[in-house]
């Protein structure tokens, strides 16, 4: 049975959707300011696992992942660079899914623009309003938390007291509010400011909280199973999505709320004063790939924090060339007829553990754990010759399952020698033929030189790409 840590309980719970045959689950997205960063990019990858695992239990998924295309940042950066806000986003949004794709992630089947639903959010503070539930203080529109008791009842903070500054995306507040808790819904625009929208309660532009509930229940309804993000998004924007949802509704918003640990960077927490706040672009230039990127990010569950080094990501490269390495070994390899039914039992116990650790809150560092266990165990058949021909597509589909999830594998692509390496490659098999390893030995530096390396083996010669 999946389970899940649910930070709104904060209890670990069996999962139920609503619906049993389809999953409603809402991940926060980027803010295209700028390129997303690797702390980012950890977040994403926990929503793509929980994604894929969904998916591979039967579930059938409505997806939504916005993005937050308006906020005053953004406003500010625009303006310093003379472009509107659409010009200055539009090429982070076109990184951000480059990026996205390259890690090997799914699409989410919707993905929202924050300043195409403007309306939506216009119709929820109307509500607000009329519920008492918000109110308007020099031509801002706030909600007030004292009208909403639960508030708190996701991040267990005590709001005892006025708690002001507690993120740096709060509006600490260039307006008069009746509590310092209150947050702006709608923000007042000057009327010579062109990144405005007109509303009953007059022109301005919206709070960033708002945006993620208007986009949540558009495309998923009032309730819905999951929402997912960053631990950091825990309080306030997460805090304020429930209560002015559920202020306006009466429903229960989301069900299970999951929440990615932090990223830290060779020990220290990333930030741009210590110069290790990294993009997903600054690390792949450093000439590391994607797969090994995305293998490192999901290594540890995600409600654990993850200490990104670039040693550990040195062994995911090694990693990730290993368990290619073992796919290309066990489709080319001469097996004999017949079926070695123990390894196949281990193959399929393999698979069995992963699922075991997968439904235990995502416990990816457990189910990888499984994979490489399967891997050990076919190499030493393979050494043996105890691998036999039925066996091998039973791993192959068991090894294809686990890759559903995890996404590692990388596509297998024929990899064409052309005419001068094959022919290089036929003349050295006949140096060594005629005993003339000197000159076996320069083809061999040769065919290095071009980044292809041979390897002898009992099936012939085998060769790879560096």
């Amino acid at each position: 049975m999946l389970k899940f840590h649910n930070t709104l309980s904060d209890k670990l719970e069996e999962f139920h959707p609503q619906n049993d045959e389809e999953v409603r689950f809402y991940m926060c997205g980027p803010t295209v300011w700028s390129y997303a960063h690797i702390g980012n990019f950890r977040t994403f990858v926990f929503g793509d696992i929980l994604r894929r695992y969904l998916k591979y239990k039967g579930y059938n998924l409505t997806h939504v992942m916005n993005l937050t295309d308006v906020d005053d940042r953004i406003i500010n950066e625009a303006r310093k660079v003379g472009k509107t806000i659409d010009e200055f986003v539009q090429p982070f949004i076109e990184a951000f899914w480059e990026d996205f794709d390259s890690l090997g992630c799914e699409r989410p089947e919707i993905a929202p623009r924050a300043t195409q639903h403007i309306q939506e959010m216009i119709e929820i503070i109307e509500s607000l309003l009329i519920k008492g539930k918000a109110y308007e203080s020099d031509g801002s529109i706030y909600y007030r938390i004292s009208a909403f008791p639960e508030y708190g009842k996701l991040s267990k903070i005590n709001f005892a007291g006025n708690i002001v500054g507690a993120s740096e995306r709060i509006d600490t507040d260039k307006y008069e509010k009746e509590d310092a808790r209150d947050f702006a819904l709608w923000k007042l625009v000057d009327k010579d400011e062109p990144t405005g929208w007109d509303a009953s309660f007059g022109r301005g532009r919206p709070g960033w909280h708002i945006e993620c509930s208007a986009m949540a229940m558009k495309y998923l309804g009032a309730s819905f199973d999951i929402h997912g993000g960053g631990i950091d998004l825990q309080f306030p924007h997460h805090e304020n999505e429930i209560a002015q949802s559920e202020g306006a509704t009466g429903q229960q918003f989301a069900k299970y709320w999951l929440h990615g640990e932090f990223l830290k960077i060779e020990n220290e927490k990333m930030s741009k004063s210590l110069g290790n706040e990294f993009t997903f672009r600054d690390i792949q230039s450093r000439g590391h790939s994607p797969t090994a990127i995305r293998y490192l990010l999901l290594s540890v569950p995600y409600h654990k924090q993850l200490n990104f080094t670039f040693e550990n990501l040195q062994g995911a490269e090694n990693t990730i060339e290993r368990l290619r390495d073992f796919r290309k070994r066990l489709r080319e390899a001469n097996l004999r007829s017949g079926a070695n039914f123990d390894l196949q039992n281990a193959a399929k116990n393999a698979l069995r553990d992963f699922t075991t650790a997968m439904d235990d809150n995502l416990n990816t560092s457990i189910a990888l754990a499984s994979l490489h266990n399967l891997v050990r165990e076919v190499n030493t058949a393979l050494a043996n010759e105890t691998i036999l021909a039925e066996d091998r597509p039973v791993i192959f589909e068991i090894t294809e399952k686990f890759d559903a999830v995890f996404n590692i594998f990388g596509e297998e692509k024929a990899e064409m020698l052309d005419a001068e390496i094959e022919s290089l490659i036929e003349e050295r098999q006949t140096a060594r033929h005629n005993r003339d390893f000197a000159r076996s030995d320069e083809i061999r530096d040769l065919l290095a030189e071009k980044n292809i390396v041979l390897e002898d083996t009992k099936d012939g010669v085998r060769w790879k790409k560096k």
